[in-house]
């Protein structure tokens, strides 16, 4: 596949991300909702991710599976989200919602060392959507995962359909012989504050040892996935 202006694209398509954080994230809302507290959607999710940044590099043990659908990379068909611990595990909500946060680019992860390994070297990221609405924390967390420095502009909370609309709006407002990189560059991001992170020693040690775990828990999910 290319891009639209024809440079040639490796892709890792992920199916699962944050689904089963959001279902997470909404069980603790009703959990507050219990004691009568009622926090904004918005607050919710920041101070989980904040927690979060309490937590062990490597989770403290914790493993998540976020699978809710089959999963390509990992040759999985179905899902079984699943949360794994031993006996010994620090299970804490900074943990736990850590282990939440790294499942979501585990699947990334793995397909990334898939390209790795064909001679694909990463010089930087840019990040979007709603994983990275909270400043840091889930820009250090993919920084930590592929070892390289994730850079997310002012816009970072809009996903996809923010892409598609400015492929559309260039087709119908490009000027002659304007390219798509001048477009964006210049009439459309230009001015666009932003903040680069770069991988840190520990926390990109810490996920490389979440990861190793990760891979031994999906053989766990593909029987979870034939049996239940």
């Amino acid at each position: 596949m290319t891009t639209p202006t024809g440079s040639p694209v490796a892709m890792v398509h992920c199916n699962n991300c944050t689904s089963d954080n959001n279902a997470w994230a909404g069980v603790l809302d009703e959990t507050a909702r219990l004691f009568g507290a009622g926090p904004d959607t918005g607050e919710l999710y920041t101070k989980l991710y904040e927690k979060s940044l309490e937590g062990d590099p490597d989770c403290g043990g914790v493993l998540v599976c976020n699978y809710l659908a089959g999963e390509g990379v990992t040759h999985m068909d179905a899902g079984r989200p699943l949360v794994v611990r031993t006996p010994e595990t620090k299970f804490t909500l900074a943990n736990f919602f850590k282990a939440q946060l790294y499942a979501t680019m585990s699947t990334l992860k793995i397909g990334m060392d898939i390209l790795a390994e064909e001679g694909v070297a990463i010089d930087s990221l840019t990040g979007h959507g709603g994983l990275f609405k909270t400043p840091v924390v889930g820009q250090s967390y993919m920084a930590a995962a592929c070892n390289a420095p994730v850079t997310c502009m002012s816009t970072a909370g809009e996903g996809g359909p923010y892409g598609m609309a400015l492929l559309a709006a260039y087709m119908l407002r490009r000027a002659e012989g304007e390219s798509l990189e001048e477009y964006l560059q210049n009439r459309v991001f230009a001015g666009t504050s932003g903040t680069t992170i770069q991988p840190d020693a520990a926390l990109t040690e810490g996920f490389n040892n979440y990861i190793q775990r990760y891979k031994a828990l999906l053989q766990v999910e593909r029987s979870a996935v034939e049996l239940l």
